[in-house]
């Protein structure tokens, strides 16, 4: 049986199909009926992937196909597009044997078919290049083809045209993943079953359900397991497949993708890239010495923000939504933080800015709450003069100046496609990010890719907003980390009447601090509203204030009511006025509306 398993993948840019192709590939297996798919992207299985018509997760679908008279199973897994989400790819590859390269036959090839194509020639998969959408009017298949056979290096006439939306050619795909993409690799038989956990999540009748491809061997139900990596051990209370719904089986036997129900209540104790482990004879094979799959780091956030809620009560339920986010997103991050001017929070970890707001999306409209997120950030590494490091996420942190001999700043390696015309603005936006080129491709005649290195923290905020802006639209982006380097970075401070705020602290660096500061407290007095008294709005770093506005005072016209009289009448009033306002300086409070916190986010 192992030999009719089929374990594949479908990767592609953002928007290029994968979910649609998929939906007709359910239909074509009759894995679901049409009166079943009652939506499109079935695999698509959250409200705002739906709304917002991108994939966020992954998700593995079990699929059967008759071919010349032999009963095919397919394992196929859908995976998201966007750049962020890139972790969800290699957990997906990691599982397989082959890969469905998507291209939309109108777009052509972008940064992150790029990416993926990388990942999955690391992985040595089989890839099957598909040209997409080719009943579109803008469809261009035989320039796309091109592009593609010089990126693998296949022949043209090999590359299959689809197209997802009609149905075109889909059923000559699979019957292509059956010839093209191969078994999954016959293990010798002995007393040990070794299978990898490449996702989970919180189900809240079940408890923790893991994701596994079974390398080796066979897990029945009511199996003894452990995890090999955390070294928990739990009963298998349920395993079975996906069409796409939970299916219940006796067993999930080698070479198949499928679930097991651990009990777990908590998805850390089920981490991705942990090996599910059995053995029938611990003597021969015990398990304090079992070896691990060789599977992936548990994934680490890139963009940091601080999260509060607007009204102070409302922090327990923050608490308790991220919790149970947290359940059914792993990659989610949270520690507790206190800010003087929005009270308590969470400083969160997410995997860039898509990932930040789709969580905030979800905590505001799963949980109806009410939330006040600050400025993202990335983490810096701090190199002490005893000769210790820290890590840290939160620019208040930042220890004192005295105690520093260097902070390192996280780099990544960006590749961006373009067309030609457009070369010479995207140069000069990496350069505006303190970019250093690396290279410059032509994939075709009017297809370049530029690589760059960049600081991560001049793009996680909105260089993607105005990538596209200078590009029309055109450009597309990817980024890996690269490293952590030294560099002239300062803590740069704003004070609201005195008042240090810790959200609007950041790490820049040194030659951009004076011109950020300055269009920063600029924007701040036209959004936060006037007092009784005045209030002043300073850039610092440390003691230094490099950049100040002030808010005048509100004024009322306390001389309104005089009609002639001696001048020292008027003057008294005015005199008792500026002594209120002198001690509601000293007392009063400042509002500073969502809109101001939301002002740092735009560094021009």
């Amino acid at each position: 049986m192992n030999k009719n398993i089929r374990n594949f993948c479908i990767i592609a840019h953002i928007d290029h199909g994968k979910s649609t192709l998929s939906d007709r590939m359910l239909e074509i297996t009759s894995t679901l009926s049409k009166y079943e798919m009652k939506h499109t992207q079935m695999l698509d299985t959250m409200d705002i992937e739906q709304e917002r018509g991108i994939t966020i997760k992954l998700q593995p679908v079990r699929m059967e196909y008759e071919m010349n008279n032999e009963n095919f199973i397919l394992n196929l897994i859908d995976t998201p597009g966007h750049v962020d989400f890139s972790y969800e790819v290699s957990r997906s590859l990691a599982a397989c044997e082959g890969a469905i390269l998507v291209v939309d036959a109108s777009q052509g090839i972008e940064a992150q078919t790029l990416a993926n194509v990388y990942m999955a020639l690391e992985h040595d998969l089989t890839i099957i290049p598909v040209l997409n959408k080719i009943d579109l009017p803008a469809a261009n298949p035989d320039k796309v083809g091109d592009e593609i056979a010089n990126l693998l290096g296949c022949d043209k006439d090999e590359i299959l045209q689809v197209s997802a939306k009609m149905g075109t050619n889909v059923e000559q795909l699979i019957q292509q993943v059956i010839k093209d993409i191969p078994a999954p690799p016959e293990k010798p038989e002995n007393e040990e079953t070794k299978a990898l956990v490449f996702d989970s999540t919180y189900d809240p009748y079940k408890g923790v359900v893991v994701f596994v491809r079974v390398f080796q061997g066979q897990i029945n139900k009511k199996d003894k397991l452990r995890l090999l990596n955390t070294i928990s051990d739990f009963e298998a209370l349920e395993v079975g497949y996906f069409k796409p719904k939970y299916e219940p089986s006796e067993s999930l036997k080698e070479g198949e993708v499928g679930y097991i129900v651990t009990g777990f209540k908590s998805v850390g104790e089920a981490r991705v890239g942990d090996t599910v482990y059995k053995t029938q004879n611990k003597e021969k094979f015990p398990m304090e010495k079992a070896e691990a799959l060789s599977g992936y780091e548990k994934v680490k956030p890139f963009v940091f923000a601080s999260v509060f809620c607007t009204e102070a009560s409302d922090y327990p339920l923050l608490r308790t939504a991220l919790e149970k986010l947290s359940l059914n997103d792993s990659a989610v991050t949270y520690e507790p933080e206190q800010s003087t001017a929005l009270g308590n929070g969470f400083r969160c970890g997410f995997l860039g800015l898509l990932h930040l707001d789709i969580v905030q999306e979800r905590l505001e409209r799963e949980f109806d709450l009410d939330l006040i997120v600050t400025a993202p950030s990335v983490s810096y590494k701090v190199n002490l003069s005893n000769n210790t490091q820290e890590t840290i996420s939160n620019p208040s942190l930042l220890p004192d100046p005295a105690r520093i001999e260097a902070v390192l700043e996280p780099w990544v390696k960006a590749e961006i496609l373009v067309p030609n015309d457009y070369v010479g603005a995207v140069l000069e936006l990496c350069q505006d990010k303190r970019g250093i080129q690396k290279d410059i491709q032509y994939l075709a005649k009017d297809r370049v890719m530029i690589v760059n290195e960049l600081p991560l923290a001049n793009i996680v905020v909105d260089f993607y907003d105005r990538l596209k802006t200078v590009t029309s639209g055109y450009a597309s982006f990817s980024y890996d980390f690269l490293e952590f380097r030294i560099e002239n970075l300062v803590k740069l401070d704003i004070l609201i009447a005195g008042s240090k705020i810790d959200a609007f602290s950041c790490v820049i660096h040194r030659t951009e601090a004076q011109n950020f500061g300055s269009k920063l407290v600029k924007k701040l007095k036209k959004l936060i509203p006037r007092a009784q008294f005045e209030i002043a709005l300073q850039a610092a770093i440390g003691s230094r204030v490099i950049a100040r506005e002030t808010i005048s005072a509100l004024r009322k016209d306390v001389t309104a009511k005089l009609y002639g009289g001696d001048r020292t009448r008027k003057d008294k009033l005015l005199k008792k006025q500026k002594k209120g306002k002198k001690r509601l300086k000293m007392l009063g409070n400042v509002t500073v509306p969502q809109e101001a916190f939301l002002a740092v986010l735009k560094k021009d």
